[in-house]
């Protein structure tokens, strides 16, 4: 483990204590079936600026609703009254959009494609995701293979332990890869999968293993 890195023992421990929660959440992402994938897309629409347990409740909302099968306006449904989505209005309408293409996006993920792959076809061809987003899709399905999910709570955490120096404004592509990488070495580093720490930072922010 190269000096640079800062914290580990405290990250290791965390790591113990809340692995057999976070194997079996990552267990669940893999055993759930391509019927569900349409509401987990639509979870992860919502995540941007707004809050898990928000997007939790539009996306059960939405599915309540049959959303995915009823020509019905999803604007009214992501603003409840124990719930709110920020930028409701721009995501209603890229939900309408991604529903109509569903089936090319769902034959994409479902296709011997590698992770990397699926990833690039998602964040050029669906519109309103990009890589991090893409990147959340395919872990809650249990299909990212170690890739990794760049939000605020994980470059924190990343900038704790000394892997970063700084969280950027903005991911551009290119720093979305180069930060991928640096996460990848430092899993590999500390001897911890990248989807595990991925769940150790976010529930140490959220005070549960959320998706």
């Amino acid at each position: 483990m190269t000096l640079r890195y800062k914290n580990i023992d405290l990250l290791l421990e965390m790591h113990r204590l809340k692995k057999d929660a976070i194997k079996q959440r990552l267990a669940e992402f893999k055993a759930l079936p391509p019927e569900h994938y349409f509401y987990e897309l639509v979870y992860c629409f919502m995540t941007p600026q707004s809050s898990a347990v928000n997007s939790l409740k539009a996306q059960q909302t939405l599915a309540s609703r049959d959303f995915e099968r009823r020509e019905i306006d999803p604007e009214p449904l992501l603003h409840g009254k124990d719930y709110y989505i920020r930028f409701h209005k721009t995501k209603a309408r890229l939900l309408v959009e991604m529903k109509r293409t569903y089936s090319e996006i769902l034959r994409h993920v479902t296709d011997t494609s590698t992770a990397l792959e699926k990833r690039a076809w998602l964040a050029e061809n669906v519109k309103g995701l990009g890589y991090k987003e893409s990147t959340h899709f395919l872990r809650n399905i249990g299909r990212n293979d170690g890739l990794a999910i760049l939000d605020r709570h994980i470059l924190k955490n990343l900038r704790r332990h000394g892997v970063v120096r700084s969280i950027p404004r903005s991911l551009t592509k290119k720093m979305y890869l180069r930060t991928e990488m640096k996460f990848q070495e430092f899993a590999k580093a500390v001897g911890v999968p990248l989807d595990e720490l991925d769940l150790v930072f976010w529930s140490n922010e959220a005070g549960e293993i959320l998706k």
